[in-house]
């Protein structure tokens, strides 16, 4: 399901205002849900999680994290629910890149599994108990700053500059999880992608609740794969635009688009639908081209000639972050 084109207005249309009790219930459930004490992990936990439901780059900020984090000794382990995977549930499944598949584990857990140790479990707490009987010294959990099943140390929330909080309703009248007063205490980061209008509301709204922001951009790694090529980009994102978008500013001759559900599961007849609308002829023939996460939806040589974007976060600040987790996260 694709989230409303009316949840992105700045001011909430007549449907919104329908929707509006359902949302406020929604949101008041979520925020006395928010409230409660959940299980102490043996290890620091950091929640990389995001105000509204959607995408809005969580999954780079955690893959970034890790990066940095290695680097100073520690033994990272990835914590997710595995959204859509046959295997996700109540008992943890340690991913393994070599042999499971995005319909056992889901997309994202296989990305992160590229950069540390990864686990699936829709109980948190079980999740971190094996993540740390697997050796990890700091556990960073993809999603969940709503779920209060697992103690954080330190949570990031991740907006994107442009699309913001939207109308500043709760599901389903608009994207937010829970009213943003209900979710700033809970808050010690905000790290902000890009720029917008929208983006520089939030971040005076994280300074005035004394919450650290960290700006970042997303960085495409493979540009010269694209730039300047005329290509058919698809992706089944939960902001397939935003990949649209940045594929024009890498300088790439966008052909045509095609969006897809987020963590849509493809099929051979869809991918070769694609393949065909490529083209045959050397002149005008388009390159395919999709994203890290759909490419883990798709069998290795399914769609020939798939290109695949690399992109990676990076932060303005770095020296702001250490200062964060060092002050949040106390060992001994």
């Amino acid at each position: 399901m694709r989230a409303p084109l009316s949840w992105w207005q700045d001011k909430p249309d007549l449907l919104a205002r329908c929707l509006q009790p359902l949302g406020a219930i929604y949101g008041a459930i979520t925020s006395a849900r928010m409230k409660r004490e959940g299980t102490r992990a043996q290890v620091p936990v950091i929640c990389i999680g995001n105000f509204i439901a959607g995408g809005a780059g969580k999954t780079p900020t955690a893959l970034a994290l890790g990066a940095v984090l290695k680097t100073q000794g520690e033994t990272i382990a990835f914590l997710s629910r595995g959204f859509g995977g046959a295997l996700s549930g109540p008992t943890p499944v340690r991913v393994d890149a070599s042999r499971h598949t995005a319909e056992q584990v889901g997309d994202e857990p296989l990305l992160l599994a590229s950069c540390a140790m990864t686990f699936i479990c829709t109980d948190r707490a079980a999740g971190a108990r094996a993540a740390t009987e697997a050796g990890a010294s700091l556990i960073i959990m993809d999603d969940g700053l709503q779920n209060p099943t697992l103690h954080k140390d330190l949570t990031l929330c991740v907006v994107d500059a442009q699309m913001g909080h939207g109308n500043g309703l709760c599901l389903p009248a608009g994207p937010l999880r829970a009213p943003m007063a209900a979710q700033w205490p809970h808050v010690d980061g905000l790290v902000l992608i890009g720029d917008g209008i929208a983006g520089e509301r939030i971040a005076r709204e994280a300074q005035a609740h004394e919450c650290v922001v960290l700006r970042a951009k997303i960085v495409p790694q493979n540009l010269e794969a694209v730039r300047n090529m005329r290509v058919y980009a698809f992706a089944g994102l939960g902001h397939p635009d935003k990949f649209f978008r940045t594929l024009r500013d890498t300088g790439a001759i966008l052909s045509a688009t095609q969006s897809f559900a987020d963590h849509h599961p493809y099929t051979s007849s869809e991918l070769a639908e694609i393949r065909g609308r490529c083209g045959d002829d050397p002149a005008t023939a388009a390159i395919p081209v999709t994203t890290e996460k759909d490419a883990m939806r798709i069998p290795a040589g399914a769609l020939p000639g798939l290109v695949v974007l690399r992109v990676g976060l990076e932060l303005e600040d770095q020296t702001a972050l250490a200062d964060l987790i060092a002050r949040k996260i106390r060992r001994g």
